[in-house]
């Protein structure tokens, strides 16, 4: 059967290989050979045996580009593929960019700052800040635990050594204060004390 109808094609299809049935269409002026589907084009000045070479090249040239090779055939399959536990299965190398630990802590940061949003202040201000915080909460735990382990006459004793010092503040004020002619007095005194006194 299928010979008779490859018979019954070469009949139907001239020796160029074109349907004889169906009448040439006329091409645009200037057009090159061309084949679209099962339609082959001519230039217009084309006659006989030079009009059957173009028809007959038209047409082998589609069948090659039709009958693309199987790639597949051609190209070898892994073997790794079957599933055998003995061989070694090929590891993705790794993109030494990425696998740096600059490029980590760049993207690690970069999270971070994502996730924060923008902040208005700088980060040396806010270390700074989180480390007063600190300091403060230090001093006064301190001093928390420093009035819980003290007994009460350990209390008035430190409360009678504030009010000397205080005393002690203001009496330097005063002298700080007092005109020069007081200073100048007491120094002369403070002098003619010592070579007796020795």
């Amino acid at each position: 059967r299928e010979r008779e109808k490859k018979e019954k094609k070469k009949r139907r299809l001239g020796a160029a290989g074109v349907e004889l049935d169906s009448p040439p269409r006329e091409p645009p002026a200037g057009a090159m050979t061309q084949r679209r589907g099962d339609q082959v084009r001519i230039p217009p000045g084309a006659t006989g045996l030079y009009r059957a070479v173009l028809i007959k090249s038209a047409s082998m040239y589609s069948d090659i580009q039709s009958e693309r090779p199987d790639i597949g055939n051609i190209m070898t399959h892994p073997d790794y593929l079957d599933g055998n536990p003995d061989l070694i299965k090929p590891k993705k190398l790794l993109n030494p960019v990425r696998a740096s630990k600059s490029h980590q802590e760049l993207h690690r940061e970069l999270l971070m700052n994502h996730r924060r949003g923008v902040e208005s202040k700088p980060e040396l201000q806010r270390v700074l800040e989180h480390r007063r915080r600190n300091q403060l909460l230090k001093q006064r735990k301190e001093e928390d635990e420093a009035k819980k382990l003290k007994s009460p006459f350990e209390q008035e004793l430190l409360k009678r050594q504030q009010k000397l010092d205080e005393l002690e503040r203001e009496d330097e004020k005063q002298e700080e204060n007092a005109p020069e002619f007081i200073k100048v007095k007491e120094n002369l005194r403070r002098t003619s004390t010592l070579p007796g006194a020795e």
